[in-house]
């Protein structure tokens, strides 16, 4: 097929092909002396009128646009659609191969829709492989080709994901800048209540307010989220905003709350199919369980392997199933199973890799709470001094975990080590 001829060309020719006359092609809608310029090159017809072409062409809108056959259009989207259904299965790595191969193909260019999906899945594929940074670069890249007056939705999609991996890097300050900035934005084109898109855009705001530590505020922005979810009515907003609401309520220090906020979360996401966030919910509602109540640790034990196994099956970052088997470990340590937990805290260090240095504080800080438990003093103390390696954040999780560090510590006999955590915690809540 020659690529280089003309949408007239193509018209042309597939009319002789058709045994059609001008006259014929236009029918009622179109002049035939239109047609006859659109097939001369000196007209070049509107989407509408490419539409009908193409319908009474007998083919399709891209072989007319694009010269491309249907047959490879089908391919190009079948292509696309494959990356897509790895990274849902949970092969973060052979998803990002096989979104860079097809956004590597010159014909799948031509057709800037499906470029746009490779784009956002191979975003996607790069956050749940642990690679923050390129996420960060190619959702940049993506938001800067959106306006949010004509793809308001999308526009909170991509600023979603920038913020959550922002946060995820440990840049609280620059997800909640450029997370507000996307929100005012909207609230300055449009009036009336808050599409189910801002309330989630607003939820992932929330969360990095409370991971910065700053609580007076995000309570408000939590009650403010939940009174604009509730109005507008959606299960997965009001998910959002429970959820989220649940995790400042934790930073709050009240896991009651925290757990009955995620309980009605967990009930509005199972309305939905969405076995990403379900995993990751299910461990926040563990960790918050095995807080409240450590009694149900045993409980906790089954929520936590439940949403061990949606995460695997779903297109979670590594950073959340290293999450899940951390908090895992937390309840086997709780049910005295520290093998267990030595077991399952490697696991989330392994996957971390290197790539989330407070997430690899606390798996490594669980490890030596283990190690001790076993009597592996030297053990633990080693998995300590990993742990203060890689905390080299500062704010209110930061903290808390150099209290954890220096509660492992003494119960490890290291008295010295013990003190200069606790100097460490108080320096990072600014004391």
């Amino acid at each position: 097929m020659n690529r280089q001829e003309s949408l007239g060309e193509r018209v042309h020719r597939r009319r002789r092909l058709l045994r059609i006359s001008q006259v014929e092609l236009a029918g009622t809608r179109l002049d035939d002396s239109y047609v006859s310029l659109i097939e001369n090159d000196k007209r070049y017809p509107p989407p509408r009128v490419v539409v009908f072409l193409a319908e009474r062409l007998r083919c399709s809108v891209e072989y007319l646009e694009t010269g491309i056959s249907d047959e490879r259009v089908a391919e190009l989207r079948t292509m696309v659609g494959y990356a897509r259904i790895v990274l849902e299965n949970g092969d973060a790595n052979e998803a990002v191969r096989q979104f860079v191969e097809a956004l590597a193909d010159l014909d799948l260019s031509l057709f800037p829709g499906l470029v746009d999906e490779a784009r956002r899945g191979h975003a996607r594929a790069l956050e749940a492989n642990g690679d923050l940074a390129g996420a960060v670069t190619a959702l940049r890249d993506l938001i800067s080709a959106v306006d949010a007056t004509d793809t308001p939705d999308r526009w909170c999609d991509l600023h979603i994901g920038l913020c959550r991996c922002l946060r995820e890097l440990g840049d609280e300050n620059e997800s909640i800048r450029v997370g507000e900035a996307a929100l005012r934005r909207l609230t300055d084109v449009r009036e009336g209540p808050w599409t189910d898109a801002m309330v989630m855009l607003g939820s992932t705001i929330l969360a990095a307010y409370g991971t910065r530590g700053d609580l007076m505020y995000a309570r408000y922005l939590a009650s403010r989220l939940i009174c604009e979810a509730d109005a507008n009515g959606h299960p997965r907003a009001r998910m959002a905003a429970h959820w989220n609401a649940a995790e400042v309520a934790m930073a709050s220090g009240d896991a009651g709350e925290a757990l009955r906020l995620a309980t009605t979360a967990l009930a509005l996401l199972g309305e939905e199919d969405d076995p990403r966030n379900m995993g990751r919910l299910r461990t926040a509602y563990g960790y918050f369980l095995l807080s409240a109540e450590p009694a149900e640790a045993g409980r906790a034990r089954h929520i936590l392997r439940q949403a061990e196994r949606e995460l695997a099956a779903s297109s979670a970052s590594t950073v959340d199933m290293a999450w899940c088997l951390t908090v895992a470990a937390r309840a086997e340590l709780i049910l005295d199973c520290a093998a267990e937990a030595v077991a399952l805290a490697e696991h989330a260090i392994t996957l971390l890799n290197g790539t989330d240095g407070l997430a690899l504080a606390e798996a490594y800080t669980v490890l030596a709470n283990a190690w001790v438990r076993l009597r592996r003093h030297d053990a633990a103390v080693t998995a300590l001094d990993h742990a203060a390696g890689y905390l080299t954040a500062t704010g209110r999780q930061a903290a808390q975990v150099w209290y954890e560090m220096a509660g492992v510590r003494a119960a490890a006999h290291d008295t010295n080590g013990q003190a200069a955590a606790l100097r460490y915690a108080m320096a990072c809540m600014g004391v």
